[in-house]
């Protein structure tokens, strides 16, 4: 963790990723982020992966370094006390992050007037409200009409939720953007991010909207080539697989080189009238690029290959399970700064990543662990509300609040 956002309060009211990854980002960067959950747990407590005894890795990894509070937002008294945390005053306060519907307690409307400046990050399924989750809006975007063997015509959905993450770190875009305005203006704002734009946006910004407006074309399906370029998987002798790389005719120059392939690729050139120093004509010979890249593959085994690409420098990587990349990959080690061991209460020790940002200029804290549920109730509420104990025991009596779940 650095502390370049310390002393930012941001008040976190979410459930699955993109708030929490946006939280989580932002803890990382220093701020201080409090999260609010139901008495016993929200949508998201015991999300899988779990642990054997049903504890959740999910909620754990995406809490890194958070301060939680445990409080029944169902009641006026409950709804009051995270109202109060919202807009308490200072001008490192007054930060609100969510992706629950922005209506009832959580409506900016009704923060707006208890602080005029505060700034509230609300991330949406649809812009017109509706409900919409990574996978629903993956398969509008067209993407698993792309993914997938050749073949075959059925849509393949992808396992990794791309669009929260970019959510997530388009709300931190938008926050940050916003309390420089305040700064400057000393006025605050309501930021809206709907979930399915971060993916039709994208389609956009990498030209897939001109593709089908301008040409009149959908993309193929090209399998495990890379669109325009080339790209493809091969099998080495002793059945790993590897995935190669030739964007830039640098890559392609060594590439070749490694594989030792140089007089057949000009056999190709000179077959097909193509230049293979050009991206496109690669993707274009792809075919009979990919028969010739086969056969040296398979000649060798997997040390073999990785020691002759690696010595090459050419742009490739393994297809390794997680499993394998935990146990082999120094990248997810703790010989990579990003990487930490910790000893997450109700969990155990792991590997786990802190900020993915480095500064030259800053110290890279330790990765901090996830907190329990409810585990800085108490603690939060006196330190920012004034509470007494003799007031949040009326409180906890009354079910307003809970305290830690081990």
């Amino acid at each position: 963790m650095y502390e370049m956002l310390k002393g930012m309060r941001i008040i976190e009211v979410s459930a699955f990723i993109a708030a929490p990854y946006a939280g989580l980002s932002l803890g990382q960067m220093g701020a201080e982020v409090i999260r609010i959950d139901p008495i016993g747990g929200g949508l998201d407590y015991r999300r899988w992966p779990v642990t054997r005894d049903n504890k959740s890795l999910y909620w754990a990894g995406l809490n890194k370094g958070k301060k939680s509070i445990a409080l029944n937002v169902r009641s006026d008294e409950g709804r009051d006390i995270a109202h109060a945390l919202m807009t308490a005053p200072g001008s490192d306060n007054g930060f609100v992050l969510t992706n629950l519907p922005p209506r009832g307690w959580l409506d900016y409307g009704v923060l707006k007037e208890k602080r005029g400046d505060l700034i509230m990050v609300s991330i949406v399924g649809n812009r017109d409200g509706s409900v919409a989750l990574d996978y629903t809006v993956n398969a509008a975007a067209g993407f698993p009409f792309l993914t997938g063997p050749v073949e075959y015509d059925k849509p393949v959905n992808h396992v990794m939720p791309v669009w929260d993450v970019v959510a997530a770190l388009s709300a931190v875009q938008g926050l940050m953007a916003a309390e420089r305005r305040r700064r400057e203006t000393g006025e605050g704002g309501l930021v809206q991010l709907a979930l399915s734009d971060t993916a039709f946006a994208t389609l956009s910004h990498l030209g897939y909207v001109a593709e089908a407006e301008i040409n009149g074309e959908n993309r193929p399906k090209t399998g495990n080539h890379v669109f325009g370029t080339y790209g493809q998987d091969f099998e080495t002798a002793d059945g790993r697989r590897v995935m190669i790389t030739a964007f830039t005719s640098r890559h392609w120059q060594v590439l070749v080189e490694a594989t030792n392939t140089a007089e057949e690729m000009r056999k190709i050139e000179k077959k097909f009238g193509l230049d293979l120093r050009l991206e496109e004509n690669r993707y274009a010979a792809r075919n009979p690029i990919t028969d010739i890249f086969r056969e040296w593959f398979k000649r060798y085994d997997f040390a073999t290959v990785s020691s002759k690409l690696r010595e090459a420098g050419a742009c490739w990587g393994p297809y390794q399970s997680v499993s394998e990349a935990v146990a082999e990959d120094p990248r997810l080690s703790t010989k990579n700064p990003l990487f930490d061991k910790i000893d997450q209460p109700g969990i155990g020790t792991h590997r786990a990543a802190g900020a993915m940002l480095e500064f030259s200029h800053m110290d890279r804290g330790k990765v901090a662990t996830a907190p329990m549920l409810g585990q800085d109730t108490d603690s939060i509420l006196s330190k920012i509300l004034g509470l007494s104990p003799t007031e949040l025991e009326r409180l906890h009596n009354n079910g307003i609040i809970g305290g830690p779940v081990p």
